[in-house]
């Protein structure tokens, strides 16, 4: 195994790693069981194609990957920045090379290497339907979000994207219940960023009346 193959693998794996147990206490959206399900079989895929040396077809199979998590990373930046041409322009891109990448190059060259070659040095054992099991499950992942995607790029060319296409329904009424509440307890506005308005909580801050949480001005850091 070269230098770069080994780390490529502990910080693919340590990222991965993070990501499972960051989503537990990240917003739960439409695919939070997918979500959970990928991470676990990227994790398993990575340890066991290291433990059986199976180095060359993981590296592979995590540089298509790579290739298009960069790009959705990016306009996510950008759009942080309130850059919306490039991240528009980005999330095209995005959308492009991961119908290219996970649902062309994934299953026709990657996955039919698995599944084709081995069979004609060796009769099929235990880790040949492991593994090929693992990256079908992956592909499936694929295609799920590859429905999602589109749906969000449908909306984008016509105008209608206001949100993204993984939000639960139950987010939304969430949300709409606590500003329905919010305008029970009083009209509060607000102007240039700043609150015109408060109300003192129990805790002794002062809780702005709006889509923000709490907020405790003796603790907050900027």
């Amino acid at each position: 195994m070269l230098d770069s193959q080994y780390w490529y693998y502990v910080l693919e794996m340590s990222f991965y790693g993070s990501l499972l147990f960051r989503v537990t206490f990240d917003v739960k959206r439409k695919d939070f069981k997918e979500q959970i399900i990928h991470h676990l079989a990227t994790l398993t895929l990575l340890s066991f194609s290291w433990c059986v040396n199976y180095i060359r077809i993981g590296t592979l199979v995590m540089l298509i990957h790579d290739a298009s998590d960069i790009l959705l990373e990016s306009a996510k930046l950008f759009n942080y920045a309130k850059w919306e041409r490039t991240c528009n322009s980005l999330f095209v891109v995005f959308a492009i090379v991961f119908m290219v990448t996970r649902l062309i190059i994934f299953p026709f060259w990657l996955i039919h290497c698995t599944w084709v070659y081995p069979t004609l040095q060796y009769p099929p054992f235990f880790g040949y339907y492991f593994f090929n099991v693992m990256l079908v499950v992956l592909l499936f992942l694929h295609i799920f979000w590859a429905y999602l995607i589109l749906r969000m790029v449908k909306k984008f060319l016509f105008g209608k994207m206001t949100r993204d296409e993984r939000s639960d329904g139950e987010e939304d009424g969430e949300e709409n219940s606590l500003t329905e509440e919010e305008k029970e307890e009083g009209s509060y506005r607000y102007g240039n960023g700043s609150g015109l308005g408060t109300k003192e909580g129990n805790n002794g801050c002062f809780r702005h009346l709006s889509l923000s949480e709490n907020v405790c001005p003796s603790k907050t850091v900027y």
